[in-house]
């Protein structure tokens, strides 16, 4: 028999924007993958667990090993298309065993809180990126929003655009902590976010 691995997009977070075929598959999981903040939310009574650290290439070898005996479904923030694990495991493992669920990215949360569209939106992940000059590029009604990281934070990004020819008065937002009860959406122009500190893993949506 060939065991497959079902790779489920959990949404941003909070259970409520779970879709009820990835919840299906994670309540009928026997070997469930995910980080150490979604397992204990999702992870169903009977189920053996795998978090998602820094160590990769451990979370691809208790795959592959547990791929011997049974099906294994790995949780991924977010949706699985848009930066997630699913691009390192269809390096390892074979396209035809793996089967996507997708889900609701936070990126999309964020549009939906802000009433934008975001159909001409320009995406960039900063989690272990450099963007370069072209992504950062003033253009009149352009609109971009970049998932951050502790290294390029809004702050840092703020300085980057108005080096880029980025008007000061900006429109800027940055959302954080979507779905939870902590969430937060705070709007401000480039001047005033290129001076803060914090929200170093957020969307931030710019409108120029």
């Amino acid at each position: 028999m060939v065991y497959k691995i079902t790779v489920v997009g959990i949404g941003p977070g909070s259970p409520d924007y779970l879709t009820p075929v990835a919840k299906r598959a994670i309540d009928g999981a026997r070997v469930l993958v995910g980080s150490a903040r979604a397992l204990p939310v999702f992870k169903p009574a009977e189920c053996e667990t795998k978090i998602i650290d820094k160590d990769l290439a451990g979370v691809i070898t208790f795959i592959s090993s547990k791929l011997a005996e049974s099906d294994v479904v790995v949780m991924v923030s977010g949706d699985p298309g848009f930066y997630s694990l699913l691009a390192a495991l269809k390096e390892q493992f074979p396209s035809d065993i793996i089967k996507v669920i997708p889900g609701i990215s936070s990126m999309q949360l964020a549009f939906a809180r802000l009433g934008f569209n975001w159909q001409d939106a320009e995406i960039f992940s900063l989690h272990g990126r450099d963007p370069g000059e072209t992504d950062l590029a003033y253009r009149p009604q352009r609109k971009i929003a970049f998932l951050t990281d502790g290294q390029y934070y809004p702050g840092r990004i703020a300085q980057r655009l108005q080096a880029n020819g980025w008007p000061k008065t900006t429109d800027i937002w940055l959302c954080s902590d979507l779905s939870y009860e902590n969430e937060q959406i705070l709007q401000l122009n480039l001047s005033e976010a290129a001076g803060l500190s914090g929200f170093e893993y957020c969307v931030m949506v710019v409108v120029g």
